[in-house]
């Protein structure tokens, strides 16, 4: 493992459950339907972001980028789809995003960081279960998500470094609350098996 996945990875505040691993090997389709959401949220999060603070130039240097490439991880996620066979049907979102989503402040520039916060950790977290899905996906699944973790581990540190830029106020407060909001929902039985979800409650599925 490289350094920098192995530091995205040491961000989180735990694992991914090998039950949820279990749950995607059973859900492959689902895994890759939502996975492509995924990418199109990060890109158009990124996107957003671009709009609302344009007077940032780093920030706009920097998302501009990363929402291009998560608009490419999307297109090879639909590739991929079509060679397996999937067809890309419409799914709810699960609870992972939106419950982070609510913690962040309404106020600025509080808002600006939190959010850029949270980004960290939704990479931080893709990039942990591109590794773990890796080692256990059929292949070409486990190629595809091999090749995607450089990128993954950059957006994190992007995203956590122009954290650090804006914050007029030690991050550590938010920080910790953010990563233990996000690891209950990593941690916990869900409902539903989405790509950043938990593992599957019992009599779900």
């Amino acid at each position: 493992m490289n350094q920098p996945v192995a530091e995205a990875q040491g961000f989180l505040a735990c694992t991914t459950p090998d039950a949820w691993l279990d749950d995607a090997l059973e859900h492959l389709p689902t895994l890759l339907i939502d996975h492509a959401n995924c990418e199109k949220k990060a890109a158009g999060t990124a996107l957003g972001m671009l709009h609302r603070y344009v007077d940032k130039p780093q920030l706009l240097r920097k998302l501009s980028r990363l929402a291009r490439e998560e608009l490419r991880h999307f297109e090879q996620v639909v590739e991929l789809m079509d060679e397996q066979g999937v067809d890309y049907v419409h799914l709810p979102p699960g609870r992972y995003a939106g419950s982070l989503h609510q913690l962040i402040s309404r106020e600025e520039p509080q808002r600006l960081v939190d959010s850029l916060l949270v980004g960290a950790i939704v990479e931080a977290r893709s990039c942990e279960r591109f590794q773990r899905l890796s080692e256990v996906a059929p292949t070409p699944l486990n190629g595809f998500y091999a090749r995607l973790l450089a990128s993954e581990a950059r957006h994190f540190r992007d995203y956590l470094k122009l954290a650090e830029r804006y914050a007029d106020a030690p991050l550590t407060p938010r920080l910790e609350r953010f990563l233990s909001a996000e690891a209950a929902l990593i941690a916990d039985p869900d409902p539903t098996f989405r790509f950043h979800s938990g593992p599957l409650a019992a009599g779900y599925g």
